[in-house]
């Protein structure tokens, strides 16, 4: 399943995932030896492949010809590609999408081959041993699309309040993958209106930006009480004939910040929110449709009306679901908890920037994407750090204004970054790594922040607090690690933060217990993190009624108080 709705009408798309390929290990006892797997997949998920760590080549056949762009939604954690042998894309990065154009295809059928690494390793800055699961396969579909010499590579829509209607930006990037310029027609149609752009030339080789302004009067407003969605429609004709479209969607909402408020269409609004790991027991992080729209379905019956991507971008059909049912979502780049070593790593600008790069035009047009998050828990207490996190959030401006931005920090009062966001963000674990009472110790951060750092008078979120509990461990004296004292520690966090004068919300660690890096054990019993309000399985802990209780007590907009 690529997408929750049809994103041609013209342009012939196919998936080449959804069905068996074949796969060989590269290394260890089953070396060169082929089976038959279904795509989209993690190899952890085969019988014999639970701890692989290596490099596995996926292969499969299809039939095209002509002009065909190839687009991979994500290979862990470094892919090369090659068509008929010969290699024609590479790409670093699990949880972001990358493409192959190639013009004149003979037709036929044609061989295609995806050679997947998840091994660590000095190259590799972003994927290490971790406090999650660094998968290995296919985790993502994988498309065949017939596209003309110029086709559309995106459209991006900005929409902007003024009064009770509403205005928007588009802009529609075009693209000449052959060998000599084109002069084409585009058009555009959104919520009833029509925008049109007449005799643009497309160098050969090279792409362009087509952009234009307008009102949309009588467009419905997203929010999370009525998530109202809207095709983006982009044709393009050359000759008098249309040539090629792209269908994207979107919604007419506005994220502004306004002193310490987070405004949603200009009412300030409260995130009571989880953050969650793309991962399953069966099915690693390549969760099917039906597991994710269950996990959002759980999240918003605890009352939940936002959802943290941690530690990395997520799959488009979460997006999409979130887009439909009206969840707030947390979208960050791909890094967690990586030391001043870590990011003096020669690969770690270039590696988290190409994150960036990739993450928000890709996930541009979702409304329920209200704040992009970069750099979890990394080393800004450090100079060197502070300039690699100036470069990001510079980097997340050029390339999306509309949104505000955010990194979710550990550095209990020595954090030197909080000029830069617009959003400071803290993660906290008192009771559970700390014996202080919460209150206390939320309110004594919180004032340093607005005594001693550049974040005073700016939004403050509580993106991570939480406790372990192992599921089906009850006692009655309520020690870590039971069920009984998840359920206490978690009312008394909730309770503090969201008490917390000028606090905008909070993110609970976590949805649910995640599989951790065999490499990467520190003290977590079954080698999982088991500070989920679920398991694995999704069984529920004695704090999911905590938690619903008291998410389903405080509003979404401050002002329904």
């Amino acid at each position: 399943m690529i997408r929750t709705f049809n994103t041609h009408n013209i342009r012939p798309q196919k998936e080449l995932t959804g069905s068996l390929w074949q796969f060989t290990p590269c290394q260890g006892e089953f070396s060169g030896k082929t089976y038959q797997v279904p795509t989209p997949s993690c190899w952890e998920s085969y019988p014999d492949f639970t701890a692989y760590r290596g490099e596995g080549v996926y292969r499969t056949i299809f039939r095209a010809g002509g002009n065909i762009r190839l687009e991979f939604k994500g290979v862990s954690h470094t892919a090369v590609v090659t068509l008929d042998g010969k290699e024609i894309a590479s790409h670093y990065n699990a949880f972001t999408m990358f493409h192959a154009d190639v013009p004149g295809l003979e037709e036929g059928e044609h061989v295609l081959e995806i050679k997947a690494d998840n091994r660590f390793s000095e190259d590799s800055a972003l994927h290490i041993p971790n406090d999650y699961m660094t998968y290995g396969g296919i985790n993502r579909p994988v498309v065949l699309e017939q596209v003309a010499d110029v086709y559309v590579k995106w459209v991006h829509v900005t929409p902007c309040r003024c009064g009770s209607e509403w205005n928007a930006k588009i802009e529609v990037c075009l693209t000449n993958i052959s060998d000599r310029e084109h002069t084409v027609n585009a058009e555009t149609e959104l919520a009833g209106q029509t925008l049109c752009w007449e005799n643009q030339t497309v160098p050969a080789g090279q792409e362009i930006v087509l952009s234009a302004e307008s009102a949309f009067p009588g467009a419905e407003t997203w929010a999370p009480e009525s998530p109202v969605l809207y095709h983006v429609t982009v044709t393009v004709s050359e000759n008098g004939a249309v040539i090629d479209d792209l269908i994207d969607r979107t919604g007419f909402r506005e994220v502004k910040i306004e002193g310490k408020k987070i405004l949603l269409n200009g009412r300030a609004i409260r995130i009571k929110g989880f953050c969650r790991h793309e991962d399953h027991p069966q099915f690693c992080c390549a969760l099917p449709y039906q597991a994710i729209a269950a996990d959002l379905e759980t999240a918003k019956h605890l009352g939940a009306n936002s959802m943290r991507t941690s530690h990395y971008p997520n799959d488009e059909i979460f997006l999409d679901l979130c887009d439909e049912q009206g969840i707030l979502v947390w979208e960050e780049n791909h890094a967690r908890g990586l030391t001043l070593e870590h990011m003096q790593n020669p690969n770690f600008e270039r590696q988290a920037e190409d994150c960036i790069r990739e993450m928000i035009p890709a996930h541009y047009n979702h409304p329920c994407i209200y704040i992009w998050g970069i750099l979890n828990e990394c080393a800004s207490e450090t100079e060197y750090g502070k300039e690699c996190y100036s470069k990001q959030y510079a980097l997340i401006k050029e390339l999306d204004s509309s949104r505000p931005r955010s990194s979710s920090s550990c550095k209990f009062k020595t954090d030197l970054c909080f000029g830069f966001p617009e959003v400071v963000s803290y993660n906290i674990y008192p009771q559970w790594y700390h014996d202080a009472p919460v209150d206390e110790y939320l309110a004594d951060l919180y004032q340093w922040v607005q005594d001693e750092t550049e974040g005073s008078g700016k939004p403050f979120l509580i993106t991570e607090i939480g406790a372990g509990a192992i599921y089906g461990y009850r006692t009655p004296t309520k020690c870590k690690w039971s069920e009984e004292y998840q359920a206490d520690t978690l009312e008394k966090q909730i309770t503090a933060v969201l008490s917390q004068p000028g606090c905008s919300g909070i993110y609970i660690w976590q949805f649910c217990d995640v599989r951790v890096s065999n490499e990467w054990f520190s003290n977590r019993p079954r080698s999982m993190n088991n500070k989920g309000i679920v398991d694995e399985y999704r069984r529920r802990k004695l704090s999911y009624e905590t938690v619903k209780q008291l998410y389903e007590s405080y509003s979404t907009y401050v002002d329904e108080d």
